[in-house]
């Protein structure tokens, strides 16, 4: 990612935070939210390192062609995953938008050294377009949400199994998609 280093690195923290937690759903009382934590682990923890700055680190030319093979096989995993659950075509979409951006940094390395030139504009527009739409759509199911802290008969709930927390970490990734395809 390019850009002033300040905000890659804000942009690295979010997106580790972001994978941590899911990590930490991996852990929850509901088959849900452990059949979607670890693509979203994975997506946090993929965008955390594709947005350390290029004035800290450069990573080497293969690396680009290593991510686009993992992201590839996410979304081979996400497609199969949403012949049940729709929500995995959101995963999907994730997916291949880093493989977008790994593919368009090993066609040019140079972008990710601060050059930009990298991608397709009619891709990356299309791509913009449905992360700002999801960020949206995100930020608006987050509001209505009321935190319980009990469930039932006052069993507290653990920090596995809260929906609101999960939406949230959505929502960071769908801002860290927009930020890390504007710098592109």
């Amino acid at each position: 990612m390019h850009g002033p280093a300040q905000a890659g690195w804000l942009l690295v923290a979010l997106c580790a935070a972001t994978g941590s937690y899911c990590l930490l759903r991996l852990r929850s009382r509901f088959e849900e939210q452990r059949r979607t934590a670890g693509g979203e682990a994975l997506m946090g923890f993929g965008m955390a390192a594709m947005a350390v700055p290029a004035a800290v680190l450069t990573p080497p030319r293969w690396t680009w062609p290593v991510y686009a093979a993992v992201f590839g096989a996410a979304a081979l995993r996400a497609l199969w995953a949403a012949r049940r659950d729709p929500h995995h075509l959101h995963h999907l979409v994730g997916a291949g938008a880093m493989v977008y951006m790994a593919l368009a940094m090993t066609a040019t390395p140079a972008a990710h050294a601060g050059h930009g030139g990298g991608g397709t504009p009619v891709l990356t527009g299309t791509l913009l377009f449905y992360f700002a739409g999801f960020v949206l759509w995100s930020g608006v199911r987050l509001l209505p949400v009321r935190t319980l802290a009990t469930e039932g008969g006052g069993t507290v709930i653990g920090w596995a199994d809260r929906p609101e927390l999960a939406m949230v970490c959505r929502l960071s990734m769908g801002i860290a998609m927009l930020a890390m395809l504007l710098t592109l």
